[in-house]
């Protein structure tokens, strides 16, 4: 395992700054940049506005802390995340769950799988041994409903979303990195804005951190339809990419500690409302890469900055989410549609890569965007079943 020296090297010592500027670019691009998929995700599987804050807090502590634990323990540039396409995945789940509680249970059943994939080898090969074209194309269907929201936002109420894809555009102009960030602070204006000339306001008590405990309880449907793709939808693209990423530049994950504290991360942050959390992949390289301006010898003290930084976001989450709820219908929606264009991107890549597929993907595809439940099952997961029997019959043909 990789383990680049600790100490600094003379003359480094005003690399202090960049490190602190790293770590903080890295927690609030990964917080504002996901959060409302976040959240639209947990309302999605019929969380109470209290249960959703109090699942955003419990996701941003656990991330700061167990980026804080694996970076300290290690000295490697290593960053967790949430699982932004696994909160997407909750978002066409709410036909599998009768009751929050129902997915309460299936979340803590997907992060022992975590546990165990990082106690058990096997179980990490077996998750890798889903062909990449299939689960893309899941993940692909998945996201494309919630990427569409922005269209039918500002179909619906142009003049409240309009602004926030305008702002959007114009970030991935000139500052792409902070594009979705500043989506994200257009549609604060646009909630200002209405919230003056409708003369509401929001109560100082819900700006208070609380946590809402939910026992969990366990159906088949919320097992099979959000455990497992749930499970997959993570692994597939948050931990086997995160390790890619951390790779290209220079770094080797260790990969059983990340899976077991990720893991008993999840499990803790499911009773509070989390759905998972995992290794960072898409800003994984805000601490890790050549561009944060840090050497490589001292990017894992980004990384422990970046944890120390979600820390202090969690305790704030719960304003974020009094001031999201007051938002004009489409607005929230819209960015987290903005938000998911680019992982969506990637998929569709990733899944239309291999042409002897072509017809498996497709139909993986098609079944996962059509939102459509079976037997009270969610599409996610009847789209992987429909794509690996798929695949099996045309490759015996």
């Amino acid at each position: 395992m990789t383990r680049p020296d600790a100490r600094p090297h003379p003359g480094q010592d005003s690399t202090g700054l960049q490190e602190v500027s790293a770590g903080a670019v890295t927690a609030l691009v990964g917080f504002t940049s996901s959060f409302a998929v976040v959240l639209t995700g947990l309302g999605a599987v019929h969380a109470s506005g209290a249960q959703a804050a109090s699942g955003l807090m419990a996701l941003t502590l656990l991330v700061g802390l167990t980026t804080l634990a694996l970076a300290l323990a290690h000295r490697l540039p290593i960053t967790v995340a949430w699982s932004t396409p696994g909160a997407a995945v909750l978002v066409g789940a709410g036909a599998a769950v009768g009751q929050f509680s129902d997915a309460v249970g299936a979340l803590l059943v997907c992060a022992l799988l975590l546990i165990a994939t990082g106690l058990w080898p096997w179980l990490g090969r077996l998750a890798q041994s889903i062909p990449t074209g299939i689960a893309q194309a899941m993940l692909a269907g998945v996201l494309f409903p919630l990427c569409l929201q922005p269209v039918l936002g500002v179909a619906s109420d142009p003049w409240a979303v309009l602004p926030v894809i305008l702002v959007w555009l114009l970030g991935l102009r000139f500052a792409p990195r902070w594009a979705v960030p500043l989506a994200f602070v257009a549609a604060v204006a646009v909630i200002a804005v209405h919230l003056i000339a409708s003369g509401r306001g929001v109560e100082a008590g819900v700006l208070l951190p609380a946590f809402a405990w939910t026992w969990p309880t366990l159906s088949v449907t919320s097992l099979i339809g959000v455990a497992l793709p749930l499970y997959v939808v993570t692994m597939a693209s948050q931990n086997i990419p995160g390790v890619a990423v951390l790779r290209s530049f220079g770094f080797t994950a260790p990969w059983r500690s990340s899976l077991l504290v990720t893991g008993l991360g999840s499990a803790l942050a499911a009773p509070l409302g989390g759905h998972a959390i995992n290794l960072a992949a898409i800003s994984a390289a805000l601490a890790a890469g050549e561009e944060s301006g840090v050497p490589q010898e001292r990017r894992w003290r980004s990384a422990a900055w970046a944890g120390g930084f979600y820390v202090l976001l969690g305790l704030g989450s719960a304003a974020v989410v009094a001031v999201a709820v007051l938002a004009p219908n489409g607005v929230l929606a819209a960015v987290a549609g903005v938000a998911l264009i680019a992982t969506l991107g990637s998929a569709v890549q990733g899944a239309w890569e291999d042409s002897q597929e072509r017809v498996a993907v497709v139909a993986t595809f098609l079944v996962a965007a059509s939102g459509v439940a079976f037997a009270g099952i969610s599409a996610a997961f009847w789209a992987l079943v429909v794509g690996l029997v798929l695949r099996w019959a045309l490759a015996r043909r």
